[in-house]
């Protein structure tokens, strides 16, 4: 028996009988209602015991082990999702286990599962090769692993990074295709040379999420940023470390660029919420969507006006190469007129009496 081997931790096969057992989760009677689990060739003992969703949630239950393989091919033949997080899983290959018996699966959660503790081989990430969604939060997953996992993946399209202490980016031999989605926030990528690698590596990328990095700048010639990150639809950069005007401008040579968040960055703290709203959108001009709000055409205008009359008489050495572009399109605006709205408060009276 397997739990010989692991006299304190729990079993996936266990927890799952637990935690689905028709006392714990009734088995709803009516048209489309049950779930046909599939009979084993020597019968599952437990065939008419268990009523499975095909998303399954399992965190926190202290799971080390797969358990009985069978079993767990018998029950989970139609599970597509998986969340495994907090668990105390350290061993790639008992994870292996598990998803190479749920021939469906694509959603994969292992955050905080202490897989750094052991080496994730080729033939053990071949078993969720299917997987098409994988989160390793705080899971302190090594590069290494991270590149077999890119290599034997083929169709992985978001990948899920954050708390994983990273303060480097390590490039694999060859790039992943595939990957659309990439959320690598709370870490400690704090130089650029680091970020352009995620370019060099995921060519495909649509949304970046880098928040919580401290990233201080992009030091990157424009050309080379539309080069880098030629399918990037959306970028985070929420409390990032970035300081200039010209980190913003460069916002804009990302070819498909839509979203962006940028709020929390030092650059930004000396404004007003209006102002730092109404400049931002007035620099970048394809951007439909910043901080989660949408940009209407109406914003758009008003935000590019505001801007000409914020710059209107800054010295012209230090007004920003967009001003002029907006004096193109609008010409020179005078400053709004001061229009006191208050009710009045006093009246001038004169009263004639007679002559007087």
């Amino acid at each position: 028996e397997r739990k010989m081997d692991h006299p304190s931790g729990r079993s996936f096969m266990q927890v799952l009988c637990e935690k689905y057992s028709p006392e714990n989760f009734p088995y709803r009677r009516g048209p489309g209602m049950g779930v046909h689990v599939p009979a084993t060739p020597q019968g599952s003992p437990m065939k008419d015991r268990l009523n499975l969703p095909s998303v399954l949630v399992l965190n926190s239950c202290g799971i080390t082990c797969a358990g009985d393989e069978k079993e767990i091919a018998a029950f989970c033949a139609h599970v597509s999702e998986l969340d495994l997080s907090d668990n105390k899983l350290e061993d790639w290959q008992e994870v292996s286990k598990i998803v190479s018996n749920v021939p469906q699966l694509e959603f994969l959660n292992l955050s905080s599962n202490p897989l750094n503790l052991s080496v994730l081989e080729r033939t053990c990430a071949g078993s969720f090769s299917g997987v098409r969604k994988l989160v390793l939060n705080n899971s302190k997953a090594s590069w290494e692993t991270v590149h077999t996992i890119l290599q034997e993946l083929p169709d992985l399209e978001e990948l899920f990074l954050c708390l994983n202490d990273y303060e480097t980016v390590s490039c694999p031999s060859i790039c992943c295709h595939s990957l659309k989605l990439l959320h690598i926030t709370d870490n400690n990528l704090q130089d650029w040379t680091e970020i352009r690698k995620l370019g060099a590596m995921f060519p495909s990328l649509d949304t970046l999420v880098l928040a919580n990095n401290h990233v201080n700048a992009i030091e990157e010639p424009d050309d080379s940023l539309a080069r880098l990150f030629p399918n990037l639809r959306s970028i985070s950069l929420h409390k990032s470390g970035l300081q200039s005007w010209e980190d913003i401008d460069k916002l804009n040579s990302f070819p498909k660029l839509e979203e962006v968040r940028l709020l929390g960055i030092p650059l930004l703290q000396p404004y007003t919420t209006e102002e730092r709203r109404k400049l931002v959108i007035a620099r970048l001009p394809s951007v439909s969507k910043l901080n989660g709000s949408v940009v209407t055409d109406g914003e758009r205008e008003d935000s590019e006006r505001f801007f000409i009359r914020y710059y209107v008489d800054v010295p012209q050495e230090d007004v920003p190469f967009r001003y002029h572009e907006l004096i193109t399109k609008y010409g020179k605006l005078e400053p709004l007129a001061e229009v006191d709205l208050r009710p009045q408060s006093s009246a001038k009276v004169e009263v004639h009496f007679n002559d007087q």
